[in-house]
């Protein structure tokens, strides 16, 4: 049976300070609080709650920019604790890593990540000791267009999968789309009526798994 729902959100917004609350229809609550102590230190609180047992979700993250260099703190829920740090190495490059512990499962996992940039393109690459591989490729074709490729690889699970999408900005509105592996598309369209003011259309259809979805929406303020 088709099932629908709703969701209703507030943001407040200063120079240092941004809270985000989104409640849906079956009851789930989502919360977001970012704060900026200095220039350069902020702490961020995300939060669900569900009437799910074990479903409820906290974390906290501290961050720190340096010269040419970012560290981020991590403390949630099920007794999670999470460490990353990148390093820029010359002007294009900047290599990092990280590492986590989940003590109500018992797990750990150890990470390291490749960042390359110029002026019209932009490479990453992810590799982790929980077996997960992850590639990214964008490609800035103009101020307005740009074509982006992923492709993920869990060697644990033998999976592999891979995305390919765009992002197109006109004078009054941006277009965006998707189309994986499995045979999924998505398509965002996303069009300023005023200042302030914008209307959203969003498809995703996935004929394998015969799942269709669409939504239209409007945002209101900057």
């Amino acid at each position: 049976m088709p099932m629908a729902t709703y969701e209703f959100g507030a943001n407040w917004l200063d120079t240092r300070t941004m809270l985000i609350g989104r409640i849906l229809t079956d009851g789930r609550m989502t919360g977001r609080i970012k704060h900026d102590i200095t220039e350069d230190l902020s702490v961020k609180f995300q939060t669900q709650l569900t009437n799910e047992a074990g479903y409820s979700q906290g974390m906290l993250d501290l961050d720190y920019k340096g010269t040419d260099w970012n560290a981020q703190l991590k403390v949630g829920n099920s007794q999670f604790y999470g460490i990353n740090y990148l390093q820029s190495v010359t002007d294009n490059l900047a290599l990092g890593g990280e590492a986590f512990w989940l003590g109500s499962q018992r797990k750990s996992g150890v990470g390291f990540a490749a960042r390359h940039q110029s002026e019209q393109c932009i490479a990453t690459c992810q590799v982790a000791t929980t077996g997960l591989l992850s590639l990214t490729y964008l490609h800035k074709l103009s101020d307005k267009a740009a074509l982006v490729s992923e492709m993920m690889w869990n060697w644990n699970a033998r999976d592999a999968s891979a995305s390919f999408g765009y992002d197109y900005i006109l004078r009054q509105c941006r277009l965006r789309g998707r189309i994986d592996s499995n045979g999924a598309v998505a398509a965002y369209l996303e069009e300023r009526l005023n200042v302030g003011v914008n209307f959203i259309l969003s498809a995703e259809v996935d004929h394998s798994k015969k799942d269709y979805k669409f939504g239209f929406g409007m945002t209101v303020g900057e």
